[in-house]
């Protein structure tokens, strides 16, 4: 090579033109570089490759600037490279191909065939193929002498193996399991390294595809990371939209701002997805509980104005995928219960429950689907595994959804629970029979086999958030027993159990909770009329309580007695007449989606403090309409006049207020309340909570 620059400087006169300089400094440095590729004793440095391309010779011309170095340069080589493409395929390709045993494949190596550089990496990728389902011949094959034979002719080529091959090489060791320290494999490695920067994109997002799980098992992280970089850089040349699906669930877990990126990708070309696209990238973002808003909103807008022929895997996906991001979109939910009625007949009993279970967690009831679910459930009564039954039962209490044949199904329910219940998980145990609270259909022997000591006595005693979840149902089942239940005569939870936890109490204030108690307390004139953020014995927190005597005067609620309570407190009785009045805040994610009917929790706390002797006063931007206001002229009761004095005195001047609702009466100098639009509204109409507490003060004293 020295004497290579020392015929180069010869050559190039002293007062040469830079132009000249410089052309015959680029010629020179290829013929190094050809030279080191054709010139078997001299290694190459630094392993600059030519890929998919041929080796190419050096010839000497008389037109050629070459012709002017010794001869001793122009005999490296006689013939003039030339740069081809893809050589045709030969017979060794076919019979590569047609091979269906191993044994076939490593007889070529003694078959005496002419078998170039991408031949070796074809049979190795050939022989992980035929081995993809026989897990017990990998360890044979590692100790078979013309494989290792294979993996060392690999190794001595791989330097002239194409793209596409080498890339499916490397998926092919992976997947026989080779050693992590096996010498070949790190060739390989090192090689797909070496060349990253001039794979095609489709080659990197291939070999994430295919082999991201591989490299973090196998310990091959710089790998993984230097992949991960490069397809994150070179987001922009994805043109593919199923090539961007694979990738978000492949490698989207492993990467931030690679998920990121293929998500503003994804974005970009959700025009172009089908139906299948479209349920793959919704299954993965909730797969990854990753909850991207403007591509959910991409995504739920083509579904709703095209025209897609949904098949019935797709919905219960899409409702699958909807449910477990808890993304809102009536239309969509409107679109997939239609979709999914003419289906009912032929799903399974899994399928059945598991889309219950996704329309409760979008807290969105579709009548007539609900309908076809239980007549699924009663077509298939012998059949229906009781999982399946408890799943579908907790959807219904969650939506608070009471079927029109209601003695039929849940006659068909308690016979299943019969013998079953006590072989459930214990926590399962609970949630059921919680659910048949809320639908108001628990059997006392239901009741005895959840509060029985031996199962509560692990849930009293957990300090992790699902056994107190499980405990703070435990606490409603025991009301239902006590409030609900007069007949029934125990087991009940120990009264240590009952004393409300500091937890029930340590959550962050609503604009619509701050409001009211800003509001009662102007009201009351002074914190000894009333009590705000009470803990009831049957675990559900009041947001403000209020004692009135017989003439609807306040009274000091804690120098009374009061059950309720735990341990109960006061000592004085109640006054004849008295009456206890619970006001009970309903926030917008209380109510099932596009309605004002509360969801099953919330509709048996309203039951349970109304069965406990309190009169309810609902307060809700969205809450149900009072049965009746009173017309002008018509008397009014004592303590709807009273109430109408209190908030009259309280009221601002100006309050700002829109038209009465439909089917409502109103007295002249009654403001009917402004509609709410969202959480927020509370703090936009600061009069909004008087005009909610005021109406549903007076549907209280109607119902007296």
């Amino acid at each position: 090579m020295k004497g290579l620059w020392d015929h180069l400087l010869a050559v190039v006169p002293a007062c040469a033109p830079p132009v000249m300089a410089a052309r015959l400094v680029k010629r020179c440095a290829c013929l190094l570089r050809e030279a080191s590729l054709v010139a078997p004793a001299v290694a190459p440095v630094g392993r600059l490759r030519f890929t998919q391309v041929t080796p190419r010779t050096l010839t000497s011309s008389a037109t050629s600037p070459s012709s002017h170095f010794p001869g001793s340069l122009s005999g490296l080589s006689e013939k003039e490279q030339v740069f081809t493409t893809r050589p045709e395929q030969q017979e060794v390709d076919q019979l590569i191909q047609k091979a269906s045993r191993p044994e076939e494949l490593l007889e070529l190596l003694d078959g005496g065939h002419c078998l170039q550089e991408n031949h070796a990496a074809l049979m190795l990728i050939q022989l992980s193929r035929l081995l993809s389902d026989k897990p017990e011949y990998k360890a044979l094959l590692m100790q078979d002498a013309r494989f290792q034979r294979l993996l060392q002719l690999v190794d001595g080529q791989i330097a002239s193996v194409w793209h596409g091959p080498l890339v499916r090489l490397l998926r092919s060791l992976y997947a026989l399991a080779l050693p992590a320290a096996c010498k070949e494999l790190q060739s390989v490695e090192q090689e797909v390294r070496w060349r990253m920067r001039r794979l095609k994109y489709k080659h990197l997002a291939f070999l994430a595809e295919s082999s991201a799980t591989y490299m973090q098992e196998r310990g091959s992280q710089e790998l993984l990371a230097e992949l991960l970089v490069h397809l994150e850089r070179r987001w922009a040349e994805i043109e593919d939209g199923r090539m961007v699906v694979a990738m978000m669930a492949k490698t989207g877990p492993l990467s931030e701002p690679l998920m990121n990126r293929l998500e503003d990708k994804c974005l970009e070309l959700v025009e172009q997805f089908g139906p299948d696209e479209l349920r793959k990238v919704l299954v993965t973002l909730a797969t990854q509980n990753r909850r991207c808003v403007p591509l959910l909103r991409a995504i739920s807008y083509h579904l709703v104005q095209k025209p897609f022929s949904l098949t019935k895997g797709i919905l219960l996906d899409l409702a699958y995928a909807y449910g477990k991001l808890g993304f809102q979109q009536p239309q969509v939910f409107q679109r997939l219960a239609a979709d999914l009625l003419p289906h009912t007949p032929s799903l399974t009993s899994g399928e059945v429950a598991r889309c219950a279970k996704s329309f409760a967690l979008l807290k969105w009831l579709s009548g007539p689907l609900f309908e076809a679910f239980v007549q699924h459930v009663l077509d298939r009564a012998q059949t229906i595994p009781v999982p399946h039954l408890c799943n579908v039962l907790l959807a219904f209490a969650h939506l608070n959804f009471h079927p029109e044949r209601e003695d039929q199904f849940f006659s068909l329910v308690h016979e299943k629970l019969g013998s079953a219940l006590m072989g459930l998980h214990p926590a399962l145990q609970v949630d059921v029979v919680w659910a048949l609270c809320v639908l108001q259909q628990v059997q006392e022997a239901e009741l005895q086999a959840v509060l029985r000591p031996d199962l509560h006595t692990h849930f009293l005693e957990g300090g992790s958030p699902k056994d107190q979840s499980t405990f703070q149902k435990l606490l409603h089942i025991n009301a239902s027993a006590q409030l609900e239940h007069p007949e029934y005569t125990g087991p009940h939870l120990p009264a240590s159990a009952l004393v409300p936890r500091l937890s029930a109490l340590d959550r962050k204030v609503t604009p619509l909770q701050k409001e009211l108690q800003d509001t009662l307390k102007g009201l009351l004139e002074g914190s000894s009329r009333g009590s705000f953020m009470v803990p009831t014995q049957y675990g559900w927190v009041l947001d403000a309580e209020v004692l009135l005597d017989s003439e609807s005067q306040f009274l000091p609620p804690r120098d009374f007695v009061a059950p309720h309570l735990a341990p109960p407190s006061g000592s004085q009785p109640l006054p004849p007449g008295a009456k206890r009045l619970a006001f009970l805040r309903w926030e917008f994610p209380n109510y099932g989606s596009r309605s004002r009917d509360l969801l099953g929790r919330f509709a048996l706390a309203r039951r349970h403090v109304r069965a406990a002797g309190f009169l309810v006063v609902d307060v809700s931007t969205v809450g149900a309409q009072p049965r009746r206001l009173a017309t002008p002229g018509s008397p009014l009761h004592t303590g709807e006049r009273e109430a109408r004095k209190v908030v009259s005195r309280a009221a601002v001047p100006g309050i700002r207020s829109g038209p009465c609702r439909p089917g409502l009466r109103a007295s002249p100098r009654v403001h009917c309340p402004v509609q709410a639009r969202g959480r927020g509204s509370v703090l936009k109409y600061r009069m909004t909570v008087w005009s909610h507490l005021y109406l549903g003060w007076i549907s209280v004293f109607n119902n007296l």
